[in-house]
């Protein structure tokens, strides 16, 4: 898989591995995605930017990604 989900694979994909699944947002079904996910967090709305910034680190240790970002590993520890 690498970073790009058409329509049909991301509609597939269960719930639980988006970084915000209420909305499902942020897929996070390997490391291509994680990386994806840690550069697209600016765009995260600031109320939501805690549980997603969690839920990178969370698929990060799954798939072994290393997240340097001063600024999630901040929202992480709030």
């Amino acid at each position: 898989m690498n970073d790009i989900l058409d329509t049909a694979e991301r509609r597939e994909l269960p719930d639980d591995v988006f970084g915000l699944p209420e909305r499902r947002e942020y897929p996070m079904p390997d490391a291509a995605h994680v990386r994806a996910a840690e550069a697209y967090f600016r765009y995260c709305p600031e109320n939501l930017r805690t549980e997603l910034a969690r839920n990178i680190l969370k698929f990060a240790a799954r798939y072994g990604v290393d997240v340097q970002s001063p600024t999630i590993l901040s929202y992480a520890n709030e």
